[in-house]
């Protein structure tokens, strides 16, 4: 394809408007301008026309990624499901990931690690925690060593036990708490130890 104009966009700094000679108009960078030798008269093979379509793409896509970033953290798994929900195709948007963890930007141990402290601090259980590691994409093999996190709160049962009874120990309102912490994402076992300790403070304090 050859190459009939390549004109500087004054809205977009940095942009270029290349129309090829059968009306076909692409918007590159100066980086596409330097790396393909893009200036008018010049042709382009197909497979030339292809790369430098490809790259477009790709960096397209890697734009639209930090943009994503700008809002929230991320997995890759989210990443590239946002990304291609937006257009982007699958293998661009394994790209766009793959350069995304190369600059660090996408960290999947370290988004699993934050997600647990944020949960477990909040008195959440490891059922409910693993549940959240699922929705956001986190791959099981790297929640194993994201979960010991949650072990820096093993009080937080206790302390949503004094917030929810407040020294309360009728055994409706008992009952009541152990199915909370149950769908909380505790254990029955863990949810019923949790309890039994809430007692023995509450009679120690009292007593």
């Amino acid at each position: 394809m050859k190459i009939s104009s390549v004109t500087r966009l004054e809205s977009k700094q940095g942009r270029f408007a290349v129309i090829f000679e059968d009306g076909t108009e692409i918007k590159v960078g100066a980086a596409q301008i330097a790396d393909y030798g893009v200036y008018s008269g010049r042709e382009l093979s197909d497979d030339e026309y292809s790369e430098l379509c490809a790259a477009l793409e790709l960096s397209s896509s890697k734009a639209q990624s930090l943009r994503i970033l700008g809002n929230r953290n991320m997995s890759a798994g989210e990443m590239k499901k946002r990304l291609v929900g937006k257009g982007v195709d699958a293998g661009t948007a394994d790209e766009t990931v793959d350069w995304l963890e190369s600059i660090g930007a996408v960290n999947d141990p370290e988004y699993a690690a934050m997600i647990v402290r944020h949960y477990a601090s909040k008195g959440y259980g490891n059922a409910r925690i693993r549940d959240e590691l699922y929705k956001r994409g986190i791959p099981k093999e790297k929640w194993d060593d994201a979960l010991p996190e949650a072990e820096g709160f093993t009080d937080a049962a206790q302390e949503f036990l004094k917030k929810k009874l407040r020294g309360g120990t009728d055994k409706n309102d008992l009952r009541r708490a152990t199915d909370a912490l149950c769908r909380r994402g505790f254990s029955y076992s863990e949810a019923s130890e949790a309890v039994k300790r809430y007692l023995e403070e509450a009679e120690f304090s009292q007593g």
